[in-house]
């Protein structure tokens, strides 16, 4: 697909389910602060990782026509579960260029120096097997044991991972992904990397990768040799939810601070 050439100070557009693709976006601003940001949560119909295929292709198209409205030059699939279940569909569907978080960062998961890998996401992205078909195309001889948590998203968004029960929950997830013996464990979720402190009181904070910050790196490097970084300061952030902008605002307190409620859009 030919990318139609907006401007290089167009917009750069990010969605997720909820606050967990904000993790990218912090990333992405630290290395490429001049960039104007969209970001889009739908909470409405959070958490993806439980929505059919049919449903899931529906709410991305809706945001992504919205995304072609703004004028945004490339759109962040931050989300692992729509990355995993309809990239493939709706790739070439659109004028913008379409980063997918798995498609870019198994690539780069391939070549850690490890046999045994361990991935959390939801239960879509895992039933999907992408990270595994994925990684297996670069690294047939890495094993890939995927885990499905339900309650995490639920967790993150609700800012309860301090409640006792959550992280007994959270503990015994983690408890049975390490029977596996893993090397290292992808947190295959935007939202998951908002419990590294409480993961990394069960077991040693270099154990767990957050793949935002290969996948933030991958997208910049894209920008640079297609010509397509802002030449202006731009900075600035636009936020939008559909549904319950005041819970938004304050789940995302545990990463970014917004200066306003985010605009509330539905489609």
């Amino acid at each position: 697909m030919t990318i139609s050439r907006k401007n290089n100070n167009s917009p750069i557009a990010l969605f997720d389910s909820g606050v967990g693709g904000l993790t990218v976006l912090n990333k992405l601003k630290k290395i490429l602060p001049d960039e104007k940001y969209v970001y889009y949560g739908d909470t409405l119909h959070m958490p993806y990782g439980e929505k059919s295929k049919e449903q899931l292709l529906k709410y991305s198209d809706d945001i992504f026509r919205f995304f072609e409205s703004k004028g945004c030059k490339a759109v962040v699939m931050a989300c692992n579960t729509t990355s995993s279940v309809v990239y493939e569909d709706v790739k070439d569907n659109y004028d913008f260029k379409l980063f997918s978080i798995v498609h870019s960062v198994s690539e780069v998961l391939s070549k850690l120096d490890i046999k045994r890998l361990g991935i959390f996401a939801t239960r879509a992205t895992i039933i999907s097997g992408a990270y595994q078909r994925k990684i297996a195309e670069y690294n047939s001889d890495m094993q890939v044991f995927g885990q499905y948590c339900p309650m995490w998203v639920h967790i993150v968004e609700e800012n309860s991972m301090n409640m006792p029960e959550n992280q007994q929950i959270i503990k015994s997830d983690l408890d049975k992904m390490l029977k596996n013996n893993p090397e290292k464990i992808v947190l295959g979720c935007t939202h998951y990397p908002f419990l590294t402190e409480i993961l990394s009181q069960n077991a040693q904070s270099d154990l767990f990768i957050d793949p935002s910050d290969y996948f933030a790196e991958y997208i910049k490097t894209y920008l640079e040799k297609n010509n397509m970084l802002a030449d202006e300061k731009n900075g600035e952030n636009e936020f939008y939810v559909s549904s319950n902008p005041e819970q938004f605002k304050k789940s995302a307190q545990m990463f970014c601070k917004l200066d306003k409620l985010p605009k509330l859009l539905t489609f």
